[in-house]
This record gives structure tokens, C-alpha cells and sequence, in this order.
């Protein structure tokens, strides 16, 4: 997946997936105006085919691969 660094905020938890409505991960700002929203699988099965609609493309996947920190004990 290409990455686009834009200003655009972070995806969250409540953003979902325009296709399945998973945890989206990618954002896809159309050319025409709008975006789009794919969960990893359905960002890289339909890249070829974004790209070529896509102004830009946000891509947070990197973020499936990382670990979160362990919580402090006055956390848990």
C-alpha cells in the first residue's frame, strides 16, 4: 500500500470498513471529493484499483504490527 502523509486525523476504533465494517485502517480521499474506508484486507485487495481514483491515501496498517505498552500498575 502507498502512503500518503496528510493532515488528516488519525483513523480510529470508530471507523469502520466501507465494505465489511471491520476496524478501518485505510482512508482513501477520492479525487471526486469523499472518502472511503477499508480495514487492511479490503485496502490491499482493492489498491490497484484506489489508486487510480485516489487524491490521496492514508495508511495505517503499520499500526496492526506494533505492540501496545504494558499498562502502569496504577492502571490495572
Amino acid at each position: 500500500m502507498t502512503t500518503v502523509l496528510t493532515p488528516a486525523s488519525p483513523l480510529t476504533a470508530a471507523d469502520r470498513c466501507d465494505r465489511c465494517g471491520a476496524q478501518a485502517y485505510v482512508r482513501v480521499v477520492l479525487v471526486s471529493g469523499g472518502d472511503l474506508l477499508f480495514c487492511a484486507h479490503h485496502g490491499r485487495k482493492f489498491e490497484p484499483e484506489l489508486k487510480k481514483i485516489a487524491a490521496e491515501i492514508q495508511d495505517e496498517t503499520d499500526r496492526l504490527s506494533t505492540t501496545p505498552a504494558p499498562a502502569a500498575d496504577d492502571e490495572r
